[in-house]
């Protein structure tokens, strides 16, 4: 818990910047409101979370947020009775991509960071060859209502963020973060590594669907509209104090990282700093993180002198 406390300690000190650029923040709506914009990065880096402690990549999130957006608002094209049958399709969508994903990663052995990628490029080239470069169709109300409306979104990034922790603190989270940690030693004890991982795509996959709801309500129809959230995931994932390697983090930090990106980006726009700094800052949070990361890693597994031993 003690290794969570600096990423809830930069929260709250953000929190308390945009109060001060912005009085209304300190108002339930204003906050409110903030939590609605934050909820579809929060999801995301829950999603991402799960793949990265396993010891793995998902770069497909962003492209699968677009194209459930697009795919959405072709087939209702503005139908209300067609709502609920496209939202079971787009959440089964992202858990087969998510599959997919998987699959390929632990049973063919291809690295997840070409595996996704190759995904990504996938989706984003389909997006654009069936839309030309313009969606088509409209979403319906009954659909915007997801993310348009702060109460439901607040209730989904809640029911998600519960879910998450209650599967970590179960014997799943137990195995994920194992097969993290030490594949060989996790398979030699008894854990299904390439099970626990595809899983781990499986719920990548679950998360962005939903995000592409919440943020399809929220932002309406575009082909860019998921551009760049993969990076912003593991962003989020990274501040959160999440291991890159695997084996060590907590998913409750990851999306506490969310929101404290999320939060940056806001103070940043209130100072009128320009929007493109958005990803100077990324790439300098994960280079930060990396490096510090390689600078501890050696002091805590460097012998004490007592403990040196001569090899023989």
């Amino acid at each position: 818990m003690k290794r969570n406390l600096p990423i809830f300690a930069v929260l709250l000190v953000l929190l308390a910047a945009i109060a001060l650029a912005n009085p209304f923040f300190l108002e339930p709506a204003g906050f409110l409101a903030f939590v609605k914009r934050a909820a579809p990065l929060v999801i995301l880096a829950a999603g991402q979370y799960f793949v990265i402690v396993s010891g793995e990549f998902d770069l497909s999130v962003g492209s699968l947020v677009t194209a459930e957006v697009v795919i959405a608002a072709r087939l209702i094209d503005g139908n209300e009775d067609a709502t609920w049958p496209v939202l079971v399709l787009l959440i089964g969508f992202g858990l087969l991509v998510g599959l997919v994903n998987g699959a390929v990663t632990t049973l063919l052995r291809v690295p997840s960071f070409i595996t996704t990628l190759g995904t990504m490029l996938i989706l984003t080239g389909a997006v654009f060859l069936w839309t030309g470069g313009a969606p088509v169709g409209a979403l319906s109300q009954a659909f915007r209502v997801f993310g348009r409306d702060t109460l439901w979104a607040v209730l989904i990034l809640l029911a998600v963020g519960v879910a998450a922790a209650l599967l970590m603190r179960a014997d799943f989270g137990r195995t994920l973060v194992a097969t993290g940690d030490n594949e060989r030693a996790a398979a030699l004890s008894g854990v299904r590594v390439n099970r626990v991982r595809i899983l781990a795509f499986v719920l990548s996959g679950l998360a962005a669907a939903v995000a592409g709801i919440l943020l399809g309500g929220f932002a309406g129809v575009s082909a860019q509209v998921g551009q760049g959230l993969e990076f912003s995931a593991i962003t989020a994932v990274v501040l959160g104090g999440v291991v890159l390697g695997g084996g060590r983090g907590s998913v409750v930090a990851a999306m506490a990282g969310a929101l404290t990106l999320e939060a940056l980006f806001t103070l940043l726009n209130l100072y009128g700093i320009s929007g493109a700094l958005e990803f100077t800052v990324q790439g300098v949070i994960i280079i930060a993180a990396v490096a510090a990361g390689a600078v501890r890693l050696p002091r805590i597994f460097t012998p004490r002198k007592g403990d040196a031993r001569v090899a023989s």
